[in-house]
């Protein structure tokens, strides 16, 4: 992806590239994904599919480093998972849900937990859409657009 190549490179020497027009527009449409996670391999591997499409990505170990993110950073999507130490994906759903800033943030849980029952209980709390693990790219994709309008 040279949009990743060339943001690494103007982070690494420090340096501000000259704005120009369309890079202005970049900046505007470029969207963000939340990838929250307590396994740093899908951290890493959904971080570099998500950057390859395009976007940005912001992680986060478990659910009490996702809600501190999310005081900074405001992402376009979430991909949530639910077993992790801490605070667990319900309960990182509920808390948005419940709270007027993070309230409209789409949630797409990505979890091994592809029983009825824990996908009953994701979509009642408010969840957009329920992925199992291993998740199909294409499917992640399909989901995240139609979450974001794209």
């Amino acid at each position: 992806d040279p949009h990743a190549l060339v943001r690494r490179a103007v982070a690494t020497i420090g340096l501000e590239p000259p704005k120009s027009s369309q890079s202005f527009e970049l900046e505007r449409t470029t969207k963000t994904v939340m990838v929250v996670d307590d396994s740093v391999t899908v951290r890493k591997v959904t971080t570099r599919f998500l950057e390859r499409e395009g976007f940005n990505v912001v992680t986060a170990k478990d659910g009490v480093d996702a809600l501190q993110v999310l005081q900074t950073r405001i992402p376009d999507v979430m991909l949530l998972d639910i077993e992790m130490p801490r605070m667990d994906g319900f309960e990182v759903a509920k808390n948005m849900r419940t709270t007027e800033e993070w309230m409209q943030i789409p949630i797409v849980m990505i979890t091994s937990r592809t029983g009825d029952k824990h996908r009953e209980h994701a979509l009642s709390i408010g969840v957009n859409h329920y992925l199992g693990k291993p998740y199909q790219e294409e499917l992640l994709l399909q989901s995240i657009y139609e979450l974001i309008g794209a």
